[in-house]
């Protein structure tokens, strides 16, 4: 079994415990690649492979991410491409896609024996066609927003399925989300959670200037329009997964559908999810100096 490995450095502790899960799967008999720039960072894990990132995930069986959520979410692209199952270790705070936290890499030997399950993710296609110039794609594991600058005071979003216009609103800004992103950005602005294996596709608004400001689950096969407004000499701009990727005028349009990529992710503990919400939303999270 080979296994490309991805930490996250930024996080507190992950070099620990990245080091630790590596050992572990060593000890399986599992090959293991890493990225050439983590050379000098574990240089005494000498059974460690160094390659580029294309080598890394083509070799692979899967990828193990150590991080948190939006660790995962730089994977995801990747993986879904190369249709490579993603294993998450949560060192982060809330960890909704990793199915271990980083108290329980003796799980791993689960992994290497096979008993695990797939959850399967849809993706959103995110199609920017400017006025004047080629279109742009993206894809998001989580959610696109596209929302106003802090040079606009106001902005009207005009939001169409298949032609027909379905919200003419003026907000800060508005959300495309996944199921998988259901517990992100949108829950926050008051978006239901939607269980992640569902094909759908989550529209919430942002501080809506309405007294209807309610989300909207849309089927999966819908194709939505999205063009935004702002005030004179002002701008919105398209941010995917956590990314802003675009700043948008006003005769440009947007594009939101279901990809034709998915992501794999592994579920060694079975029913992570709802751990994860039964845990982490239903009580209060520990103050910025405590760890999760």
């Amino acid at each position: 079994m080979n296994v490309y490995v991805f930490p996250n450095l930024d996080k507190q502790n992950c070099r620990e415990v990245t080091t630790e899960a590596c050992r572990i799967l060593d000890n399986e008999k599992v090959n293991i690649f890493m990225e050439e720039r983590y050379c000098k960072a574990f240089d005494k894990l000498d059974f460690i492979h160094f390659a580029d990132e294309v080598k890394c995930i083509q070799t692979s069986d899967f990828i193990a991410v150590i991080g948190g959520d939006g660790t995962i979410l730089k994977c995801a692209d990747a993986a879904s491409v190369y249709n490579k199952p993603i294993l998450g270790v949560n060192c982060g705070r809330l960890g909704f896609m990793a199915s271990l936290e980083h108290t329980e890499l003796d799980r791993l030997k689960a992994l290497c024996k096979g008993e695990y399950t797939l959850s399967r993710r849809m993706l959103l296609k995110i199609e920017i066609i400017p006025l004047n110039g080629e279109p742009l794609v993206f894809s998001a594991l989580n959610d696109v927003v596209i929302s106003k600058c802090d040079d606009c005071k106001i902005a009207d979003f005009e939001v169409s399925k298949s032609g027909q216009v379905i919200s003419s609103i003026r907000a800060d800004g508005v959300i495309f989300s996944t199921a998988t992103g259901a517990t992100a950005y949108s829950m926050s602005a008051g978006g239901p959670i939607i269980e992640p294996e569902m094909e759908c596709i989550e529209f919430t608004q942002i501080c809506s200037h309405s007294l209807f400001d309610r989300s909207m689950v849309l089927s999966p096969e819908s194709v939505i329009s999205v063009k935004c407004r702002c005030n004179y000499n002002s701008h919105s701009v398209v941010n995917v997964d956590g990314n802003i990727v675009y700043r948008l005028s006003g005769d440009d349009c947007v594009k939101i559908s279901k990809s034709p990529l998915r992501l794999n992710i592994i579920d060694i503990a079975g029913g992570s999810f709802f751990t994860s919400v039964n845990k982490k939303l239903m009580r209060p999270l520990k103050g910025f100096s405590e760890e999760i």
